[in-house]
């Protein structure tokens, strides 16, 4: 049996209850965080960001409408048409009103980063292009076990997280390492039709 077994088993002996996202997050409008301008420049301060595989679209020069996301203020954005999610602890605008702004509405019931894995994690797939957020996702029900536990299972989660990052990075500097060496090693017969040039026009 695990440590979160065993936490379950004793804090919850009864089973995990289940909530709708919707009673535990609280979401926020874009409105007033949306870029005014994307002439973008990687010298600008600020990033716009959207929910989706891109991330960073670019950065604003903009001094007003930032959300003033950090390690102890987290907030989850997620795109209300997709329903693709980050989490983000920086200061940032965002590209359009296409997306919700969602955090914890009681951080002693309900961690943020435990609700930001289960958002993760789940298969909903929309249908149609419309939003999602109040009509279909909100209502999903999730499994919620005590903060502790839910803790718990972020420091599990989060240490996986940092691991990933690590292998990612050592495997590209693994990748840039052959590329390196290949043209190295290959370079010979280059070096090789030099001098048979040269020794042929000799």
């Amino acid at each position: 049996m695990s440590r979160i077994d065993e936490m379950i088993q004793q804090l919850r002996p009864d089973g995990v209850e289940y909530k709708k996202l919707g009673e535990m997050l609280d979401y926020e409008q874009p409105g007033k965080y949306i870029v005014s301008s994307t002439d973008y420049d990687d010298s600008y301060p600020t990033p716009v960001l959207t929910a989706g595989q891109s991330f960073i679209l670019g950065y604003t020069d903009d001094s007003e409408g930032i959300y003033d996301a950090s390690k102890d203020n987290p907030v989850v954005l997620i795109d209300d048409f997709t329903t693709a999610n980050r989490w983000i602890d920086f200061p940032f605008k965002v590209k359009s009103s296409a997306a919700k702004l969602l955090t914890s509405k009681d951080e002693t019931q309900f961690s943020l980063r435990y609700l930001f894995y289960l958002l993760q994690m789940n298969r909903y797939e929309p249908m149609a292009h419309s939003r999602q957020w109040i009509g279909v996702f909100s209502q999903l029900e999730v499994p919620v076990p005590p903060l502790d536990v839910q803790r718990e299972i972020v420091r599990v989660l989060d240490s996986f997280a940092e691991l990933e990052a690590e292998l990612e990075a050592e495997l590209e500097a693994r990748r840039a390492q052959y590329v390196y060496y290949r043209d190295k090693l290959l370079a010979f017969d280059n070096i090789e039709m030099q001098r048979e040039r040269e020794s042929f026009n000799g």
